[in-house]
């Protein structure tokens, strides 16, 4: 395996990698807010529920990939 293949099997474990990955969860906030906002509007509950469930979600994955963050410290992959 070449040296450069094995630096990006281990994208997910650096510090880009949990950056775009806490990137994209919060991403995904984004529609939170708007079913959110929706069923407000209309007044459903369930997708109320639905949405702070996800809600609930979107925050316990950001606290793990930030604690991921945290640990990585300078045992980047892709630095050396």
């Amino acid at each position: 395996m070449s040296k450069a293949l094995s630096k990006a099997k281990g994208f997910k474990k650096s510090k880009s990698g949990t950056y775009l990955s806490i990137a994209t969860t919060a991403f995904g906030a984004v529609s939170v807010a708007k079913q959110a906002r929706k069923a407000r509007s209309e007044n459903d509950t369930l997708r109320l529920i639905d949405a702070a469930v996800s809600a609930a979600a979107i925050v316990t994955g950001l606290a793990i990939l930030y604690r991921e963050l945290k640990r990585l410290g300078d045992d980047d992959v892709l630095l050396g």
